[in-house]
């Protein structure tokens, strides 16, 4: 097991990390909607062109909407929309919010989601709210690409989130699952940890994980 050192504040992604995550659902609901070739757009790890306009928040929500529109000749609802978009991200499992409420009391507990305004205001905040929560109760703050207009694994976005939150890369520990992130943020002197799929991540409530 891998150890961390002089850590203050750990970062999580969101997406693969702490959601889990259904990347063939969601394109198997576009292609129901008629939009036959959507997985060209779409990765766990990235999307391209006007998705990734929209987690850059270059594009808002009814833009978004209007580029699938031009994949369909048939009239799509903003609902059908939605939903096809939203069912990408699936569910948090309650074991991985207990270990984000143990850590927040001995470190400060940050998001860095390459994410857009559905998947927050919509499914992120229909997990939190299943438990009576929001975002805030887990985390001390939240950075995310749409509202940052940069996205990972550029550099920028790590070291605006450093220079905001006031700290060292090297009293950082962050956890993706796209390995780009990671190498990114290990260039920058941020402490890293990978995160395999369904990874259980209760290794960060150990005692001898942090030395």
């Amino acid at each position: 097991m891998k150890q961390f050192s002089n850590i203050s504040t750990i970062i999580f992604d969101f997406g693969g990390v702490l959601i889990n995550l259904d990347l063939p659902q969601c394109i198997l609901n576009f292609k129901q909607l008629g939009i036959q070739n959507i997985d060209n757009y779409l990765s766990n790890f990235g999307q391209k062109d006007f998705f990734l306009d929209f987690e850059k928040g270059n594009i808002g929500t009814e833009k978004f909407r209007e580029e699938i529109r031009k994949f369909e000749t048939t009239a799509l609802s903003n609902e059908q929309i939605d939903t096809a978009w939203c069912s990408f991200l699936c569910d948090i499992p309650d074991e991985k919010l207990e270990i984000l409420t143990e850590l927040k009391e001995k470190f400060r507990i940050v998001m860095l989601s390459n994410t857009n305004p559905l998947h927050i205001e919509v499914s992120a905040a229909g997990e939190f709210a299943k438990r009576g929560k929001t975002i805030n109760d887990f985390f001390d703050a939240c950075y995310f690409s749409y509202e940052m207009h940069m996205a990972k694994p550029d550099a920028e976005i790590f070291l605006k989130l450093l220079e905001d939150e006031q700290v060292r890369p090297n009293e950082c520990l962050f956890l993706d699952d796209g390995l780009k992130n990671i190498e990114q943020a290990a260039k920058l002197g941020i402490q890293t940890y990978l995160v395999k799929e369904h990874e259980d991540l209760s290794f960060l409530l150990k005692d001898e994980t942090f030395i």
